[in-house]
């Protein structure tokens, strides 16, 4: 069963040091069967308080291959760059 990511990305306090994430995480994602369906669009408030300035969303082919990636070392090791340079939030969701 598919897995979703959703990131939201609530303050860069680091403009370079996350720009530098952003450029090295793809090739991770992709490694590991995962596909972006967003990155950074425009968001549309449509209802409610939410208003997110960038949102992410990657998909993969089942929480096996997600949790391969968040735990493997190419990830593990350029996760400090967006941990010291964002504030984000984060879940990943089963789909249908």
């Amino acid at each position: 069963m598919a897995v979703y990511m959703i990131v939201e990305t609530k303050e860069v306090m680091d403009g370079e040091k996350y720009r530098e994430y952003i450029k090295k995480v793809p090739w991770t994602i992709e490694k590991f069967g995962g596909k972006y369906l967003t990155r950074g669009g425009k968001v549309e408030i449509i209802s409610g308080n939410w208003r997110p300035e960038r949102l992410i969303v990657i998909t993969f082919h089942s929480m096996r291959k997600f949790i391969a990636w968040w735990n493997s070392p190419e990830y593990k090791a350029i996760a400090p760059l967006r941990e010291e340079s964002a504030k984000t939030n984060a879940i990943v969701v089963q789909g249908l």
